[in-house]
């Protein structure tokens, strides 16, 4: 495997677009698309916020027969707790773009990311979708990823190749997310594109498997969203051969899969709002997966251990205790934490650790917590960032 330049339109046959329709009130561009020139298989992640927004209803509708040939979103706008005209407009907005790509309305999946409760301006889509399909290149993927970010300051993109079969496989995708970030997904949409020719059934299974320790392992503020959703088309362009059952193109395709998502997830949590370091959280020897889930979820949703990660304060005892609230079973008397390679903790209770060496690895931009607790067998990690002056400051004035 290697990475390559690009993003969505990277695999063969893949188009994409970002226009500015208006949506936002700086200018900027707020709708994107992405779309195949042929049928694609199709799957989707979404989130488990029992609210959920009215365009993410449509799009869970039209993947369920496991194909699409475009995926339009929209920013600055949620489209989302409006009632019925919400789905309305979703609707309209799948028709519109399939009229124009002579498609059917249900090969059309839709995405709204933004502000909850205000109704789309379907006169500035209207107008954007047509924009966006006189537009439509090949080397638009850029375009595209530009046009779904809300307070991402980076855009976020990769590209990689892969041989499965003696053949060239490409996968492509784009991502935003930057606050409201908290398994399971969070507010983010990732679009994941691909020539290899797979089943819609394995590339669900694919997905699925690759989101679990990604996409759903990353947490900025501890929120889950109601947009959120991870879309993968593949439109099997490559003359790879067909993956229908979990063999080893399978497992090829499925470990490229997991390394873009594992890469999406890492820019997204380095991009958090306001953020200043990404932090590595690592649960290792839990007595369960579980366990190690709920250490290292409470720890990286901590507002007390990402503080002092800003401040850059060797505070390790507000780990500790986050582990110690998590729910999860564990023998306090065993557990040993470190910040990076430097042990601050030995079987529950404080070490002397050189303050100069803990201050150095908290000046770092990346920074990795790690907690072993010598009893198990089962590990897991999580990425998150820090909570700076600023995330108060994005957060407190979202709307304006």
């Amino acid at each position: 495997m290697k990475i390559i330049n690009g993003g969505v339109t990277a695999p063969e046959g893949f188009f994409a677009t970002g226009v500015a329709c208006g949506l936002k009130k700086d200018g900027k561009k707020d709708l994107a698309l992405v779309c195949s020139e042929d049928l694609a298989a199709a799957a989707g992640v979404f989130t488990t916020n029992l609210v959920k927004g009215h365009s993410l209803q449509l799009t869970m509708e039209h993947i369920r027969n496991g194909f699409a040939t475009a995926v339009l979103i929209n920013s600055g706008n949620a489209n989302a707790c409006v009632g019925e005209v919400g789905l309305e407009n979703a609707r309209e907005m799948a028709a519109l773009t399939a009229n124009y790509l002579e498609c059917r309305p249900e090969d059309v999946l839709v995405g709204s990311t933004g502000v909850i409760g205000v109704p789309l301006n379907m006169d500035a889509i209207r107008k954007g979708i047509e924009l966006a399909i006189e537009e439509l290149s090949p080397d638009g993927g850029h375009d595209a990823v530009e046009a779904i970010m809300t307070t991402d300051l980076l855009p976020k993109e990769i590209a990689v190749e892969i041989n499965i079969g003696g053949e060239k496989v490409v996968i492509g995708a784009m991502a935003k997310g930057s606050g409201m970030i908290h398994p399971n997904l969070a507010t983010m949409i990732a679009v994941i594109t691909s020539d290899v020719n797979i089943s819609p059934a394995m590339l669900n299974r694919a997905l699925k498997k690759a989101v679990k320790h990604t996409f759903n392992r990353v947490s900025v503020d501890g929120d889950t969203s109601v947009c959120d959703m991870v879309i993968a088309m593949a439109n099997g362009l490559s003359d790879s051969p067909g993956i229908t059952e979990e063999d080893g193109n399978f497992n090829i395709f499925f470990e490229a899969l997991e390394f873009v998502c594992t890469e999406l997830a890492r820019m997204i949590a380095r991009d958090g709002e306001g953020a200043t370091k990404l932090i590595e959280v690592v649960a290792e020897n839990a007595p369960t997966e579980e366990d190690a889930y709920k250490i290292v979820c409470a720890i990286a949703k901590s507002p007390l251990v990402k503080t002092a990660v800003f401040g850059e304060d060797a505070n390790w005892g507000r780990i500790f205790t986050a582990a110690g609230y998590s729910g999860a079973k564990f023998n306090p008397d065993l557990t040993d934490i470190y910040l990076g390679d430097l042990m601050v903790c030995c079987n529950g209770v404080a070490v002397p650790f050189d303050e100069a060496e803990a201050a150095r690895i908290l000046h770092e931009k990346e920074i990795k917590i790690r907690v072993d607790l010598k009893s198990g067998n089962f590990s897991d990690r999580m990425w998150t960032c820090d909570f700076s002056y600023d995330y108060v400051k994005i957060n407190g004035s979202y709307r304006s």
